[in-house]
């Protein structure tokens, strides 16, 4: 940036020629830029064109006044807070002082004026206009760059969000791919097996095909353990309330951790979205209990106040402290946090050591809640 834009604009008023060459003059050396007005409405004139860093305005002069004029340039938004020196030519006008003060004058300097005086006077004023220049622009900036770092973060999370979505429909399309097509090659070759061993009569044989059948029988099983992984079944069949008491029926028997559960009828349902976002952060939870919290007993609760679904996990394990529960290195809590604000929710964790953990899904919910049956029909 040039030296010449860091020049502040200083506006001189005053009706005598000789007297406001002569101001000029002394301020010259400041290098800064001088506007000269030599009446009340040219100096207006002037304060509507540009700003200024101060104003230097004579007291005496025909029509306009320094009063009336200062109490103008005070009535704009623009020029409210300029600093304004009000200059007079008789000592007996110091009375009038007060009058300076009320109409918005910050000084009061007394002609003959002292070189030496003036000019610190002004330099002063410079740098606090200087001053101010840069703090606004450093605040413009910062705005500018808050801004910009929050459209970068609501894009980053609509991403997020959108890489979510994609996750859970191909988690979906590739669970119902194994059990329909796997599933059913499995089953047929089974039949096979055992349609072939009934032709059989050798004992070996026999043996080969029983061994191949459970064979068989444990692929399918496993089969169904990855879809079911992938994207159980009975959420998209009977809602969220039967997948989150079947969850908690399977980490109980996989963990031995007692869950006792309350939640609403399973006839109540809801949006697809709200149901999976739902039900992956309680099974995001329930894999933070079972690697951190050395819990024996879970309570879970599911509700739906006005207008939002809360869902309650308590265990009595060792607890976490306040720095766990915010730190963002932990993928699986900052996973759940993402999960529950991409649909405008909370997700809140505290705990005490010793006595056990608490998180607290709290997400709107936007549509009215439908039966099951209701659910089934429009997936026809």
């Amino acid at each position: 940036m040039g030296h010449a834009a860091l020049r502040a604009n200083i506006l001189l008023v005053d009706d005598e020629p000789k007297g406001l060459f002569a101001l000029r003059e002394l301020l010259r050396g400041l290098d800064q830029n001088l506007v000269l007005a030599q009446s009340g409405e040219e100096a207006l004139r002037c304060v509507l064109e540009q700003d200024f860093a101060l104003i230097l305005l004579d007291v005496r002069m025909p029509d306009l006044d320094g009063f009336e004029t200062a109490r103008l340039i005070r009535s704009r938004n623009s020029s409210r807070l300029t600093p304004i020196i009000f200059l007079t030519a008789a000592a007996d006008e110091v009375g009038s002082m007060f009058r300076g003060y009320e109409v918005g004058a910050v000084d009061y300097l007394v002609k003959p004026l002292v070189p030496a005086v003036l000019k610190s006077k002004v330099s002063i004023f410079v740098e606090l206009h200087r001053k101010g220049a840069e703090l606004a622009r450093e605040i413009a900036e910062r705005g500018a760059a808050e801004q910009r770092a929050r459209a970068s973060e609501e894009k980053l999370r609509e991403l997020a969000g959108h890489l979510i979505s994609v996750r859970e429909e191909e988690r979906a399309h590739i669970a119902r791919e194994i059990h329909d097509e796997l599933g059913q090659v499995l089953t047929g070759l089974k039949m096979d097996v055992a349609a072939l061993a009934k032709q059989l009569h050798d004992e070996s044989q026999l043996e080969r095909t029983e061994s191949m059948c459970r064979l068989v029988d444990s692929t399918i099983h496993t089969v169904r353990r990855i879809s079911t992984r992938l994207r159980p079944e009975v959420l998209d069949e009977m809602g969220l309330v039967a997948a989150i008491n079947w969850q908690a029926v399977e980490f109980q028997k996989r963990t031995g951790i007692r869950c006792r559960t309350n939640l609403p009828t399973e006839t109540e349902t809801f949006e697809d979205d709200l149901s999976t976002t739902t039900f992956r952060i309680f099974q995001e939870i329930l894999t933070n209990v079972a690697r951190h919290a050395r819990a024996t007993r879970i309570d879970v609760v599911l509700s739906r106040p006005e207008g939002r679904l809360l869902l309650e996990v308590n265990d009595n394990g060792v607890g976490v402290s306040e720095s766990e529960a915010n730190s963002k290195q932990s993928l699986g809590l900052f996973g759940m946090q993402e999960r529950a604000l991409r649909l405008g929710g909370t997700v809140a964790i505290s705990g005490t050591r010793g006595q056990g953990t608490r998180v607290t899904v709290a997400l709107p919910v936007s549509m009215t809640a439908t039966t099951a049956g209701e659910r089934a029909l429009q997936r026809t």
